[in-house]
């Protein structure tokens, strides 16, 4: 770690007051080049300890980077994990905000719900898939805190992995039901498809990211609680949306996720 804890406190503020402004920012690696994980995973813990103490509930855990192809893109090994609020929420079929973000973007993803909880080093998939109570369709609503959404991997595990929201649909499954990797969607913008995937493209199987999730939190010492609900990151690419824009992915299996920008 390269920052002290004056320091971590300032940036975190710093990126809350562009996310509540929608005043994007500069990536912070401009002004601290020096910044390691262990920085940014404290500066982004120092987002979700503010955000609690306004009363902010946590709603759950995602993944992010999970692509193989993206990650050896980006030159990294393994993706990047942040938190969800409750504030995020909306409702599948309904009417999302667009003046609530700066530059919002959409990812289809599977979630996961736990029933027993997740603890690392050494987690596998085999114990996801254990603990597992049921699987469901969601997307993501992705709004970076940096202009033009320019960042590196250090600035963006701050800024909790760009997330702004999410929405949930369709039917909850039990994994045994599913071929998970298999799973294929498609997402329509405006009545036109853009996006067509399977599952197994987060990691060849969405449990995996699950379980480099529960070894990451090992390393600050926590783990993934009970009852908790993960977003295991992108299947398709972002999305990116205008005002006006509706939104429509259908599952195969799982049914279908709606929302439109308003």
């Amino acid at each position: 770690m390269t920052l002290d804890q004056a320091t971590i406190a300032a940036l975190a503020a710093r990126l809350e007051e562009a996310e509540h402004k929608r005043a994007p920012l500069t990536k912070i690696t401009d002004e601290y080049p020096h910044l390691d994980w262990d920085d940014a995973y404290a500066i982004q813990e120092a987002i979700r300890a503010s955000k609690i103490k306004a009363g902010v509930r946590i709603a759950g855990l995602k993944c992010g980077l999970t692509s193989q192809a993206k990650m050896k893109q980006m030159n990294v090994t393994e993706p990047v994990f942040g938190f969800l609020c409750d504030y995020g929420a909306y409702p599948d079929g309904g009417e999302v905000p667009f003046d609530k973000f700066i530059a919002p973007r959409i990812e289809a993803e599977v979630a996961f719900v736990t029933h027993t909880e997740l603890s690392g080093p050494g987690c596998h998939i085999a114990q996801v898939l254990a603990a597992t109570e049921f699987v469901m369709p969601a997307v993501e609503i992705l709004d970076s805190r940096y202009r033009d959404f320019k960042f590196d991997l250090i600035s963006v595990v701050a800024d909790n992995t760009s997330a702004a929201g999410f929405v949930t649909g369709g039917r909850a499954r039990c994994i045994e039901e599913l071929d998970l990797p298999t799973l294929g969607l498609v997402v329509e913008k405006n009545g036109r498809i853009v996006e067509l995937a399977a599952a197994a493209a987060v990691l060849g199987h969405p449990a995996t990211s699950v379980a480099m999730l529960a070894n990451n939190l090992a390393r600050r010492g926590q783990v993934i609680p009970a009852g908790s609900f993960i977003m295991t990151g992108g299947i398709t690419a972002a999305i990116g949306i205008e005002r006006g824009d509706a939104i429509s992915v259908r599952f195969q299996d799982l049914g279908s996720v709606s929302l439109r920008f308003v």
